[in-house]
């Protein structure tokens, strides 16, 4: 059966520069959401093998998230993978034309895998929730400098209520994202079907914490650094401290396991129980975040919804 043609798209700041085996001419469309939606119809009329794009810089990941998101296959390469191959043809000039074409030509060649959706959405994904922690550092930081600047106070005042506007927009494409690629959705449906667990929450540990579901109860504890560890130095003995980890995780999940305490059964009856038994209140969160972790790990890993009776 003979194959679709292959296609080299070689990406800039601000343009696409698009080579199909077999056609003399190279298309060229603006790297914008205009750009991207024409040259998403143009692709989709054609029976294509594969589409073969450079890792640059992160130009491409709007392109390639449209076009996986079309249904069109995609493979993302290392651009040192493609100047060595290039090199391998003879072709040492260097133009966006010209690496279009190669890029076609490695496609035919090479074919490399084609990427998942749900690898180029979970890097977005990543990229928005560390975008979404920024912001919020930033508005507690203005925050604080509104008590001692008085002078300034106006002007902190504006910049606080554009960083506000930014954390919503910034929320709001997270939540289009989770919701773009069917993995993710199913995921985050798991993650929010526990009590305590809401889309802040969900979207934290989807983009700050992959390894969720893939790690048994230990190992993913120690990662978020919820697990107890030894203490013991000089008069101190038998004490156990948590440290390390991801701290960003940690403060979410502190959040989610006070939350929890108090409208999650299962997680209300550990908190009460410990603290009934003479624990610290902080002892007892600590102990809660940790089977909170648990148990949503435990939930993606078998794929399965909250169910308090099973736990």
């Amino acid at each position: 059966m003979e194959s679709g043609p292959f296609v080299g798209i070689d990406v800039s700041q601000e343009y696409l520069d698009v080579a199909v085996s077999g056609q003399k001419r190279v298309l060229r469309v603006a790297n914008d959401e205009a750009g991207l939606q024409s040259l998403m119809r143009q692709l989709q009329e054609k029976e294509l093998e594969l589409i073969v794009m450079e890792a640059s810089g992160g130009y491409e990941r709007r392109a390639a998230s449209m076009l996986l998101a079309a249904g069109l296959p995609v493979a993302v390469v290392n651009p040192r993978q493609a100047r060595d191959f290039a090199r391998s043809l003879g072709q040492l000039a260097k133009t966006d034309a010209i690496d279009a074409r190669v890029l076609a030509r490695f496609a035919e060649v090479l074919k490399p895998a084609p990427s998942r959706l749900s690898e180029e959405a979970a890097e977005q994904l990543r990229e928005l929730e560390l975008r979404r922690r920024q912001v919020v550092e930033m508005i507690i930081a203005e925050r604080n400098r509104l008590r001692t600047a008085p002078r300034t106070a106006d002007r902190i005042q504006e910049h606080l209520r554009w960083l506000e506007e930014e954390v919503k927009r910034t929320e709001k494409e997270i939540e289009g994202v989770i919701q773009s690629d069917p993995g993710l959705e199913a995921k985050a449906a798991i993650l929010q079907s526990v009590p305590g667990v809401g889309r802040a929450v969900s979207a934290t540990l989807l983009g700050s914490l992959p390894e969720l579901g893939l790690l048994n109860g230990k190992e993913i504890a120690s990662l978020v650094g919820v697990a107890p560890l030894n203490w013991d130095s000089g008069k101190l003995r038998g004490k156990r401290a948590i440290w390390g980890g991801r701290a960003h995780v940690r403060s979410i999940l502190y959040m989610a396991a006070l939350v929890a305490s108090r409208c999650n059964p299962v997680i209300r009856a550990l908190y009460e129980r410990l603290c009934a038994a003479g624990k610290p209140k902080k002892l007892a969160l600590v102990a809660a975040m940790r089977k909170l972790l648990i148990i949503l790990n435990s939930m993606l890993r078998t794929r399965t919804l909250w169910n308090a009776s099973t736990l």
